[in-house]
């Protein structure tokens, strides 16, 4: 039996938990963007060209990755607190650090650092998720997301006006931010539900459970392609909005705002229908309006439309885009009890490792238009279509 005061805490800790959550995978939005407008400055200080301080952000990416690979299935072994503490506790030494370099091959060594360590903490929420939220995970990640997009939408900002003492405070922030999020999840996040394994797993073992999941394995290709789409997007919107129609840097600011408030929207629809229509149907029903909001797009950009058109078609497409990944992500997790932190590493690295390749393929087939651009998220989308053909071909027979 608990206490009063046992109870009382447990309640208050559900009652954050998703705001505690999202705060910790928030961590790395707020470590990638903030620092963007002190990119100069940096390079400057650290007597460097600027393609060097842009390498910085390759450099946390492959950390981040690397990171996930070694600690999701750390995070099915061990106490998922001890886990967050781990990685929360590192990224805000690192962070506290960073602004005592002198070079910037120990800035490049920090920021590497800092993002491995920080993995240990986010590896472990979906899996968080999952426990607490079962069938309806999907409610879940759309909760959490929504929240936690406010960082990316305001973290630029925020490093503009630090950026006004100077670059370093911007990572002092940081680690102050960190610090509180430390504080608050040691006191507040619950431990995971106590799983007996019948047999010890070994670390290469859970990944070859996961990569050897018949019923996930077309669900981890949609969750790539979904991803390559969303970071098509990320990579290229600049230059469609800013280069190709020309728009002043306040417009862009702007319709990259209206973009964020779509898939926060597209977030909340899905917690308001998933728990009654379930992933599966909401995972079609985005599919649906992704593949006419991209065909749309396509033709916008090949007849070379206005900026209207363009814009009508791409909040529709973000938006279904968003309801597609939390959902198909969810679909993942609930096929496995033991590895949920192995599945969430292996989803994160492909995430990682397919986004990584928008730039290439965009520079590849660059043309001075905005056509390739669309035509990569029309073809993403177009192979989420034929990896979930067959799940919709049996739930049809099955009918």
């Amino acid at each position: 039996m608990m206490t009063t005061s046992e109870q009382t805490n447990h309640q208050v800790s559900l009652k954050l938990l998703l705001p505690l959550l999202a705060s910790i995978i928030a961590v790395s939005p707020l470590a990638i963007d903030m620092y963007l407008p002190a990119m100069p400055i940096i390079a400057a200080q650290l007597s460097t060209d600027m393609s060097s301080v842009q390498n910085s952000l390759s450099i946390y990416l492959l950390g981040y990755a690397l990171g996930l690979l070694f600690f999701g299935p750390l995070a099915d072994k061990y106490r998922r607190r001890t886990l967050v503490i781990i990685g929360i506790s590192g990224f805000t030494l690192v962070s506290f650090a960073i602004p005592f370099v002198t070079s910037i091959e120990h800035f490049l060594t920090l920021r590497f650092a800092q993002a491995f360590i920080s993995s240990a903490a986010t590896v472990v929420v979906p899996g968080t998720i999952k426990e607490r939220y079962g069938n309806n995970t999907a409610k879940g990640f759309s909760y959490v997301s929504m929240i936690m997009m406010v960082a990316p939408m305001i973290a630029p900002s925020i490093g503009s006006v630090l950026l006004l003492h100077s670059w370093q405070a911007i990572f002092t922030v940081l680690g102050i931010y960190s610090l509180l999020i430390l504080c608050l999840a040691y006191r507040f996040l619950p431990e995971r539900k106590q799983v007996v394994e019948v047999k010890r797993v070994s670390f290469l073992a859970r990944y070859k459970i996961v990569f050897g999941h018949k019923k996930s394995q077309l669900d981890l290709l949609s969750s790539m392609a979904i991803s390559l789409a969303f970071f098509a997007f990320i990579t290229a919107i600049p230059f469609v909005y800013l280069t190709v129609f020309k728009v002043s840097e306040f417009a862009f600011s702007f319709l990259f705002g209206i973009n964020v408030m779509t898939l926060m929207t597209a977030h909340f629809i899905n917690t308001r229908l998933v728990t009654r229509k379930g992933s599966r149907k909401m995972q079609s029903y985005g599919l649906v309006v992704a593949l006419l909001a991209s065909s749309g797009l396509v033709i916008a950009q090949y007849f070379q439309l206005p900026l209207i058109y363009t814009v009508a078609v791409l909040l529709p497409l973000m938006g279904s885009i968003s309801m597609i990944a939390v959902n198909t992500d969810a679909l993942i997790l609930l096929g496995f009890n033991r590895e949920s932190g192995t599945a969430t590493a292996v989803i994160g690295t492909l995430r990682f490792g397919i986004g990584s390749l928008a730039g290439p393929i965009l520079a590849y087939f660059y043309d001075g238009s905005a056509l390739p651009f669309a035509l990569l998220m029309w073809c993403s989308v177009i192979v989420v279509l034929l990896c979930q053909l067959p799940h919709w071909v049996n739930t049809n027979l099955k009918n």
